[in-house]
């Protein structure tokens, strides 16, 4: 039970921070479980389920608030929802030790991203078949990673000239389906520790609410970044060392 009081605390805090930056806390758990003697692929079970948990309050606000353009949305939504849980199926034939090395790529990937990342739109498209297309790829590559798939999208979007805020809108609404329909994949052939799934839900849900008050009255942005990004990097840097 004391353990997972510690995985309980540790998503609390997570769910916090991230939140404040507009990200799920999925992407820093999953190494985080993994470290602690959790089969990786349970680790990234839990770690959409938490992030799916955190991300569907997002989505269901901005569809009261009449945010969401669902022209633009849906043909996302739908490829990741058939894409992700095909990628999370084909994760069991992949080798482990290759998905545990794109992962860390990710992480330094999405640290990076954070501090540096401009985002500058190269095209302005928003034509049904792009859309597509960048559903279905960024579904895929989150399936097999155990990820939303947030931090993948996010940039595709802004290079292809959608503004900031419609893409943090368009992200919030279309990652569950990614996260639930990869969590569901795993779920059939992983052995689930259900308690857990519950703590770090319940937990997210909690972390994540305080961090989106806080996030309008607290740190800027960018101090927010420096801080997920640092998180990213020292996971990053730990499973580097697996490799070495």
């Amino acid at each position: 039970m004391d353990n997972y009081i510690v995985y309980g605390i540790i998503t609390f805090i997570l769910s916090i921070i991230f939140s404040m930056g507009g990200a799920g806390s999925g992407i820093a758990l999953i190494p985080i479980l993994h470290f602690f003697g959790f089969d990786f692929n349970v680790a990234k079970a839990t770690g959409l389920f938490a992030g799916a948990a955190t991300t569907i309050t997002s989505s269901i606000m901005n569809i009261k608030r009449k945010a969401v353009n669902f022209k633009e949305v849906l043909p996302i939504a739908a490829t990741m929802l058939i894409f992700a849980p095909l990628g999370a199926y084909l994760n069991r034939y992949i080798n482990q030790d290759i998905v545990k090395f794109l992962f860390m790529l990710f992480l330094f990937y999405s640290a990076f991203m954070m501090l540096f990342g401009k985002k500058k739109a190269l095209f302005k498209v928003n034509s049904k078949a792009v859309l597509f297309g960048v559903g279905a790829f960024v579904g895929l590559l989150a399936g097999i990673l155990g990820v939303g798939g947030g931090n993948l999208l996010i940039p595709l979007l802004a290079l292809l000239g959608f503004e900031p805020k419609k893409v943090a809108v368009m992200v919030s609404f279309v990652v569950p389906f990614s996260a639930l329909g990869s969590f569901f994949t795993y779920a059939s052939y992983v052995e689930l520790d259900w308690k857990l799934l519950g703590v770090v839900a319940l937990s997210a849900i909690a972390g994540g609410y305080i961090g989106n008050y806080l996030m309008h009255f607290k740190l800027e942005q960018k101090q927010i970044k420096k801080i997920m990004a640092l998180i990213l990097f020292l996971l990053a840097t730990k499973m580097l060392f697996y490799f070495i």
